[in-house]
């Protein structure tokens, strides 16, 4: 067939199927072993918030001010304890269900946001520590490790796209 001949209901059929995959497939990630990597940094962000962030306060009652951490937490590590479990927990799992590019750069960049303050509750419970105010538990500070690393791998699979020609 040569490109001069008109295409018939077939085969603009067949053209707009090809369309509809390719643009389909350009919405979509591959992340291969990454996606195991990702996910046991989320599983290690998830034991954080069990583990002691505070004193005897585990990171979901910092999160909720529930617990030992009433009235005690500051807002910087309420702040971070949301905004990990927002964007390290909830959108990277859906990130890695429908594995969308727009959900890596939401990954991407409210990661990049919670490990920021993740770095800010850190020092603000080193800076209040022993003003009646325990410092930082190992839980904040696995959960710092854990947004840093589920971010950093995020900005990688975002960044990885090619260019759209």
């Amino acid at each position: 067939m040569s490109t001069d001949e008109p295409m018939d209901s077939t085969d603009q059929a067949l053209r707009a199927e090809v369309d509809e995959v390719e643009r389909r497939a350009s919405r979509r990630v591959e992340l291969g072993g990454r996606a195991v990597v990702l996910a046991v940094g989320v599983f290690a962000l998830m034991i954080g918030y069990i583990l002691p962030w505070m004193g005897t306060a585990a990171g979901w009652e910092v999160l909720l001010g529930a617990g030992d951490a009433a009235g005690k937490a500051g807002m910087v590590p309420r702040l971070f304890a949301a905004t990990s479990l927002v964007f390290g927990v909830v959108a990277s799992a859906l990130a890695l269900i429908t594995r969308l590019w727009a959900l890596t750069w939401v990954c991407a960049l409210g990661g990049w946001f919670a490990s920021v303050d993740g770095m800010l509750a850190i020092w603000t419970r080193q800076s209040s520590a022993g003003l009646d105010s325990p410092g930082p538990g190992i839980g904040l500070v696995i959960s710092e490790i854990a947004v840093v690393v589920v971010a950093t791998l995020w900005f990688k699979t975002a960044w990885s796209r090619p260019l759209q020609a």
